[in-house]
């Protein structure tokens, strides 16, 4: 019986080893793995996820390569790129950091193609040599836009060519983007820019950069003008129908040149409003007057140069 329980004793005190052992071994086994794997890891993503206490190691590191980030990123010029955004990070990881005109094409961007947002009402455009009085007094009103600095001609004046659509159309369409100058009967000047003009084919054009304005004696800024803006998007900015004059949206600024010298506004739908709240573009909120001149001024394009926008937008997201 004795040299039995030593028996036991004896394979018990064995087992208690084994399992000791296999899980030394165990434990070791896994501490190496993960050791190996967090190299592996400062390895491939050059010390991305290092959040470890190697920083003040790596300082001096960190400080030179931020440096020359900084002399790139100075060299990149779009505003939009952020060296120390996580985002950022991880693309530059996988694709390589962004250059600034990637295969030799260059990047969307406003400066480009400022027409792809909304127009400014803190920033004026400088006149242009070839404006004329009524060309420098909207000329400020075209920061940001096609005709910014591109000279202007006159292309339809409702007194010369009368007030009736058909003709209308048969000046203006298929000019590229223009500008649309009225005066009402006691005196306001107003209009809006359609950057797409017109080719009457019975079409809602959009443009999200598309603006009415209205010199109303806005103390704001020195033209005494107030620009408003597109709103609810891009679509609707301009209804472009052979039978209708200019309709910027669907009433916000409407003249129908039916024979008639009428206009009517109604703000808030498809362009904002007054601060105040007014929904007319006329004086004391008028939904509707009668108008004294129109007229509409495109701009000036070398022989054989492309013109923007001068056909239909039939597949147009919006």
């Amino acid at each position: 019986m004795k040299n039995f329980e030593n028996l036991s004793c004896f394979w018990l005190s064995v087992i208690v080893y084994q399992c000791s052992a296999f899980t030394f071994y165990n434990n070791n086994e896994a501490s190496f793995i993960n050791t190996q794997k967090k190299k592996l890891t400062r390895i491939h993503l050059n010390n991305f996820f290092n959040f470890n206490d190697n920083k003040d190691k790596d300082k001096d590191k960190e400080v030179i390569s931020k440096s020359e980030d900084k002399a790139s990123d100075d060299a990149f010029k779009d505003a939009a790129y952020d060296s120390d955004d996580p985002i950022e990070k991880i693309f530059g990881f996988f694709f390589g950091k962004r250059e600034e005109e990637p295969m030799g094409m260059k990047r969307f961007g406003q400066e480009r193609f400022p027409e792809q947002y909304p127009a400014t009402t803190t920033e004026w455009a400088d006149q242009v040599d070839t404006d004329d009085v009524t060309m420098k007094k909207i000329r400020p009103l075209l920061k940001n836009t096609n005709l910014e600095t591109r000279g202007l001609k006159l292309t339809f004046d409702a007194n010369r060519e009368g007030w009736n659509a058909a003709i209308f159309h048969s000046k203006v369409d298929k000019l590229g983007g223009a500008v649309v100058v009225c005066t009402t009967k006691s005196g306001l000047v107003c209009g809006g820019y359609n950057p797409k003009g017109w080719v009457g084919y019975g079409e809602a054009r959009g443009s999200i950069a598309a603006f009415l304005f209205a010199f109303d004696g806005n103390n704001d800024n020195e033209f005494g003008v107030t620009k408003l803006r597109k709103v609810g998007g891009p679509s609707f900015a301009q209804q472009d129908l052979p039978e209708l004059g200019p309709s910027f949206g669907a009433d916000s600024l409407v003249i129908p040149l039916s024979n008639s010298k009428l206009a009517r506004s109604k703000l808030g739908s498809y362009y904002e409003r007054f601060e105040d709240g007014t929904s007319s573009i006329f004086e004391n909120g008028e939904s509707s007057v009668q108008l004294k001149d129109l007229k509409v001024y495109h701009g000036v394009y070398a022989e054989g140069e492309f013109i923007p926008f001068t056909d239909a937008e039939p597949f147009a997201l919006y």
